[in-house]
């Protein structure tokens, strides 16, 4: 190997809920470097989540993970040619992929929802998503039953 592997670069937890999660998840949903509006966002989804949840067992940050975990997929197809014909084969995910993978696809669904602001998409994506239903689970279950349908091609796996 030529070059060595980069370095993991340390992020720092947020300020409200001391949580290394949250800021990834607020990197991957800034725009043009504009973290505050970033935090800003979550911050406020995070109140909405928190106003129209019906129990009171859970905060609205723990819905939040669990909303991330109900995206969160288990395996993934990738392209692969052999003889001339591209097939889907199915792979397993890495662990930070799959967290990565789950907050795209939160973060893509909920600026495609018709709510007025950002945080009230947001917070409706992820009340949808807590309860599993909503876009970004319906990505999820299309990409598993994908893996499935192609259960067949596996053993071209590399």
């Amino acid at each position: 190997m030529r070059k060595r592997k980069a370095k993991k670069r340390p992020i720092l937890p947020d300020p409200r809920f001391n949580d290394q999660l949250v800021t990834r998840f607020v990197n991957m949903m800034m725009w043009d470097g504009k973290k505050s509006v970033a935090f800003k966002i979550f911050y406020d989804a995070i109140d909405i989540v928190d106003e129209k949840k019906q129990n009171d067992e859970k905060t609205a940050l723990e819905m939040w993970k669990d909303a991330l975990s109900n995206v969160m997929p288990h395996v993934e197809v990738r392209s692969r040619r052999v003889g001339g014909a591209t097939f889907q084969i199915p792979n397993p995910i890495r662990p930070d992929r799959k967290i990565s993978t789950a907050m795209k696809w939160l973060i893509q669904f909920a600026r495609k929802r018709n709510e007025k602001s950002m945080a009230q998409k947001l917070a409706a994506e992820i009340i949808a998503a807590e309860k599993e239903e909503g876009a970004a689970v319906k990505k999820r279950v299309d990409t598993h039953k994908m893996a499935e349908a192609n259960k067949a091609f596996s053993h071209f796996r590399f």
